[in-house]
């Protein structure tokens, strides 16, 4: 009776009981399992989701992954130009052997393939794939992949790669599920941190503008003006390079007025043509022109060599007036699209600030001319008449004085006077050289405009002192020829001379003209001389002078290039 009642229908044997036990059990646990992935999975999605700094952002999407599928190793890499990574970010290898493997992938092999064809991949061998193209000296072995594209507004960003599954021998559909749904919590944070960016950017550029305008119209020196642009310009974009280059005026050549940063003595100060440069291509195009190779871009062939060492370049036009280049050191990554997109608005207030500048000079010339004016017809109307009674007076009162000191002293004071009135004279025509048809032909005016124009280069506004009759005395010929002596002079302190400070002085005196410049730079090592010093010393016997360069009572070097006057025209 027991036997029977034990086979009675609806109950099972023990055994059964326990198996089912043990299933129901197991799927529990796998319920469970399940559960507290997708919590995990949620909270990576949030955790993601909560960074703004695009870097932190991919840092910790790349992390989440690794953790998400249980993986050993993991990388993002993000897709630029060409189709090739311009940026790689793995985890798992340690910093010296990463220094060991070498350069990172730029997207060939199987990485490529993921690049090509952005659909979700998962192999259990990943060697066998016909687009594997083996590893590096030093890399660690990998066999299971798994690889999922990141899209950012329906278009491929960049690639999650996992490989080499901890636990298992091979990722799981489950695996790719949870993958391709952070890639989808990728995008987005990564769209917001590139909106944050972008913002940021554009409020950045804007104080930078701000700056810069408020500068300029506020009287401080274009050339002190210039230079903080390109060094806040240089911080925003993270360049190692940055180049001002105006147009020289009358021609199609840009001038190297401004260099900071990586190189900039093969820029700084050079005169390059529109042609075969990457500035003139810009100004040429009217717009930006991007480079992502510039030691090695086809279409630089001036002296391609001065950009040895960099790679991402861009150039914008500053209105007609000239073109901002920055560039990077080679291997760093291109400019992007949030850094480039603010710069022709930049530029573009950099020129208008430069002409407001412009237009404000030229109003304090108009006013410095009247008041030359006024200058001059008080000095003819009432210095010298003055000076020319009182002249007279003491000449007729020498035939009452009858001791010869006395008569000497006179004759000595009528004769200061007569060289006073000359002294003035020549001022007059100075000051109203500009009535006559040529404005600034006198030696005075260019040699202050000649002065003024070495300011960009310098970097500082030189001291300048100008005496005796230097638009009388001094015949046309060899006022070129001192002008042209000044303008190498400045040239060499600019190139050679490190210096901060430099003083000028044109002096007319005992039928000799001079012309000194002296600075507080580091000097001729060795009692050397600088290039270009040589011309100027051929251009002194031309005339019967002389050239001396010499230490300068502070340090520096002083020059001094004097030649007679008399028996010259």
């Amino acid at each position: 009776m027991t036997g029977d009642r034990e086979r009675e229908p609806g109950r099972l044997p023990r055994l059964r009981l326990d198996e089912l036990l043990e299933e129901l059990q197991t799927r529990v646990a796998a319920v469970k399992g399940t559960r507290d992935r997708l919590h995990t999975l949620l909270e990576a999605v949030l955790s993601v989701g909560r960074e703004l700094d695009l870097p932190q952002v991919l840092r910790r999407v790349v992390e989440t992954a690794v953790v998400l599928v249980d993986a050993e190793y993991g990388a993002l890499g993000v897709i630029g130009q060409g189709n090739k990574l311009t940026q790689f970010l793995p985890v798992g290898i340690a910093d010296e052997l990463r220094a060991q493997i070498g350069d990172l992938p730029s997207g060939h092999g199987l990485l490529g393939e993921l690049i090509r064809h952005p659909e979700a991949l998962r192999l259990a061998e990943l060697s066998e794939h016909p687009a594997s193209s083996g590893f590096p000296p030093h890399h660690p072995p990998m066999h299971s992949f798994l690889g999922v594209p990141i899209r950012v507004r329906g278009e491929v960003f960049g690639n999650l790669y996992l490989t080499e599954k901890r636990v298992g021998v091979q990722f799981d559909e489950e695996d790719e599920s949870v993958l391709t749904t952070l890639a989808v919590a990728a995008g987005v944070a990564i769209e917001n941190a590139r909106l944050y960016e972008e913002t940021r950017l554009r409020e950045v550029w804007l104080e930078a503008s701000a700056e810069f305008t408020g500068g300029l119209l506020s009287g401080v020196p274009e050339a002190r003006v210039l230079e903080a642009m390109v060094e806040r310009a240089r911080q925003i974009t993270s360049a190692d390079l940055g180049v001002v280059d105006l147009v020289v005026e009358g021609t199609a050549e840009l001038r190297g007025v401004l260099a900071l940063g990586v190189g900039a003595e093969a820029h700084r100060g050079l005169t390059v043509p529109t042609e075969g440069t990457l500035a003139g291509a810009a100004l040429r195009r009217s717009g930006l022109v991007v480079s992502s190779d510039v030691a090695n871009d086809p279409q630089i062939t001036f002296e391609p060599e001065r950009w040895k060492g960099l790679g991402p370049a861009v150039a914008v036009p500053m209105g007609v007036r000239g073109v901002l280049v920055l560039a990077r050191e080679a291997g760093r990554a291109p400019f992007s699209d949030a850094e480039t997109t603010p710069l022709p608005g930049f530029a573009g207030q950099a020129a208008l600030a430069l002409e407001l500048a412009d237009r404000r000079r030229d109003a304090e010339q108009v006013s410095l001319l009247e008041d030359r004016d006024r200058i001059a017809r008080d000095l003819h109307d009432l210095a010298i008449q003055r000076l020319f009674a009182t002249g007279m007076t003491l000449q007729s009162a020498q035939r009452f004085v009858e001791h010869p000191q006395a008569v000497e002293r006179l004759r000595r004071a009528v004769d200061d006077l007569d060289e006073t009135i000359k002294i003035i004279r020549s001022s007059i025509f100075g000051l109203r050289a500009h009535e006559a048809g040529e404005p600034g032909s006198g030696l005075r005016v260019r040699a202050a405009r000649a002065v003024e124009e070495a300011v960009p280069a310098l970097g500082f506004t030189p001291s300048l002192r100008m005496e005796g009759l230097l638009d009388t005395d001094v015949p046309r010929a060899v006022a070129d020829e001192a002008l042209a002596v000044l303008v190498e002079a400045l040239s060499n302190v600019a190139r050679h001379a490190q210096a901060t400070r430099a003083d000028v002085a044109l002096t007319v005196r005992r039928g000799t003209l001079t012309v000194a410049v002296g600075d507080n730079g580091v000097g001729c090592e060795g009692g050397g001389r600088r290039s270009g010093l040589g011309n100027l010393e051929e251009r002194a016997l031309r005339l019967k002078g002389e050239l001396t360069v010499e230490k300068g009572a502070e340090g520096g070097t002083r020059l001094d290039w004097s030649v007679p006057l008399s028996g010259l025209s």
